[in-house]
């Protein structure tokens, strides 16, 4: 069933209105959608519905409320900041990280980062990534769109950092934990991971992690690209945390 995207000041207790352009654009002439057929709606706050489609307008959708689905709660939220890989392979970080359930996606610049974007690039990154993270959302079904930060410094992540109760480095040097050890010990509820670029993380900003309480993590024998990194991490941790 195809699924759209609603404010949640735009649902009542049986009606709801569709009024995003490009939602609204894509209901009636992408997918040709007709009144009386069914779709999920789902807002910001994760909540679902099953609506009926009433009435095409120019600009907005009327929807019939049919049944109000009950919430679906995570028991963690994971959030990654990965170093920005060349070419657009952090299109497809989007992409999987939101099907693996990720609740927020951090593009990151460190020291050894090869993309050096402008302002005017930076904003157009984050539009199309935040449009790619909402269509893995309709497509895997997700029930909330995960937050896209616009490239933010590692500097400004450490500082932030203090908000989480888990927050992990992986890397390539150096006195490293097994992740299964790590998630053995302790029941996280909010995680921070920090995923490091080709040619990994320097050695000051190793030392910055650590004296941030950053725990330093193995992701095996092998070195592992950016994008593959960042799938690793997040699938192990939905098999001991989700």
């Amino acid at each position: 069933m195809n699924r759209f995207l609603a404010h949640s000041s735009n649902i009542k207790i049986d009606k709801a209105i569709l009024s995003d352009k490009d939602e609204v654009h894509h209901l009636k002439n992408v997918l040709h959608l007709e009144p009386g057929e069914k779709i999920e709606l789902f807002d910001e706050l994760g909540q679902e519905y099953f609506c009926e489609i009433s009435e095409l307008k120019e600009k907005e959708i009327i929807l019939e409320i049919k049944e109000k689905l009950p919430a679906r709660i995570n028991k963690i939220k994971l959030t990654i900041a990965c170093a920005i890989p060349k070419n657009s392979k952090f299109d497809d970080i989007v992409d999987k990280l939101t099907q693996l359930g990720v609740a927020r996606i951090i593009p990151l610049e460190t020291e050894r980062v090869i993309i050096k974007l402008d302002k005017t690039k930076k904003s157009a990154r984050l539009e199309r990534w935040q449009k790619i993270a909402l269509s893995a959302v309709k497509q895997s079904h997700r029930n909330s769109v995960p937050l896209v930060d616009p490239i933010r410094n590692i500097k400004e992540v450490f500082a932030e950092s203090v908000k989480f109760d888990l927050k992990l480095i992986p890397h390539l040097e150096g006195a490293r934990r097994e992740l299964k050890d790590v998630f053995s010990e302790i029941d996280p509820k909010n995680i921070l991971v920090l995923i490091g670029p080709e040619g990994d993380f320097s050695p000051d900003e190793v030392g910055a992690a650590l004296r941030a309480g950053f725990i330093p993590v193995s992701l095996g024998d092998t070195v592992l690209r950016v994008e593959t990194a960042a799938l690793a991490v997040v699938s192990f941790i939905r098999l001991y945390c989700f």
